[in-house]
């Protein structure tokens, strides 16, 4: 049952009065054995976070992935930690050592590159590049705990509807962001303190999945405690003409939770970045040996990430951002 269950909250996790209650019904036990397992799992730290996973550049946030070249990496990764649209941080395994995910928020007075240029004068680094995404092909981090999965999924591709977010859709995004406690009813504090009822709160965070605001509210889990030991970011030199074809062909496996088209530089070759999960380094190669010959690519590149640094949800809306900036009013 943990691993049907970890199965299910991975892909959605039911906005509702009674959640677990429906989630008990799907694995064919009790409200109370479905509850205790989600605590215990938390506990564990299986679970990472279940909340909310919004679309950054929906909600008028800048967001690029950025890699600097930095001889401290320890330092660097201190400073680069503090700006609070700082998600992801890793040191990984490329002369380009330190690699982050960063957003700044619609209101920044600095803009994206001001930002980077600050956390590189601040570091020390000696060399950084910004590698926004021109295309995304794909994004759903679901660990295949079953091991079930086929190993290539289609794509699928939704029409949005257009949406104009409101007061009350602004409230909402700061408390659905926020990680679910293991109760019979997580959302109540939610519907109490907007002053809402749950099918209000169920229509509006459909209407925002529908309009891509919201990708999805589910569980992350902490992937080496789900037996995920290896991941790589694969970096592909392919020709411009071809990328968009090649793209979706690796975005197919489901083996692969991240795909995009970058830009590149002289001293940057790859436009295509993927990240692959496996069981072992052996299971990630053997998907990537596949996917290259599928797509006749011989040029790419292993980024294994050797240290994890920072990973957490961004705090969108919130005052740190404002907070931050002011530490750099000189500038």
């Amino acid at each position: 049952m943990e691993k049907d269950f970890l199965t299910l909250i991975q892909k959605e996790f039911p906005i509702i009065q009674r959640p677990f209650e429906v989630l008990s019904k799907s694995l064919g036990s009790s409200e109370d054995e479905v509850l205790n397992l989600y605590a215990k799992l938390k506990e564990e730290k299986i679970i990472r976070q279940t909340s909310a996973i919004f679309d950054t550049k929906s909600l008028g946030y800048r967001s690029s992935l950025v890699a600097f070249k930095t001889k401290d990496i320890e330092k660097t990764a201190e400073i680069i930690n503090r700006h609070p649209g700082v998600s992801h941080n890793y040191e990984r395994d490329n002369p380009y050592n330190l690699w982050f995910t960063i957003a700044v928020a619609p209101d920044s007075r600095f803009g994206l590159e001001k930002t980077v240029k600050i956390l590189a004068q601040e570091s020390g680094c000696d060399e950084y590049i910004i590698l926004p995404t021109k295309k995304m092909f794909k994004i759903s981090v679901q660990l295949d705990v079953k091991g079930d999965r086929a190993k290539k999924e289609r794509q699928k591709t939704l029409k949005k509807e257009p949406m104009k977010l409101e007061k009350l859709h602004y409230a909402m995004i700061k408390e659905l962001q926020k990680d679910i406690p293991p109760l019979k009813e997580p959302f109540k504090h939610l519907v109490d303190s907007l002053g809402i009822d749950y099918e209000t709160l169920a229509f509006e965070t459909q209407r925002m999945q529908r309009a891509g605001i919201m990708r999805r509210f589910a569980s992350i889990l902490y992937h080496r405690k789900a037996g995920f030991t290896a991941n790589a970011m694969v970096v592909w030199n392919v020709p411009e003409e071809e990328a968009e074809t090649i793209g979706r062909t690796i975005a197919a496996y489901s083996a692969v939770s991240h795909c995009y088209l970058r830009p590149v530089f002289p001293n940057w070759p790859f436009p295509l970045f993927s990240m692959v999960h496996g069981k072992s380094k052996r299971e990630v190669e053997q998907i990537v040996e596949e996917m290259a010959n599928e797509i006749d690519v011989n040029e790419y590149r292993y980024l294994y990430s050797t240290r994890e640094f920072k990973k957490v949800r961004i705090n969108y809306f919130s005052p740190e951002f404002s907070e931050w900036e002011k530490c750099y009013n000189t500038i």
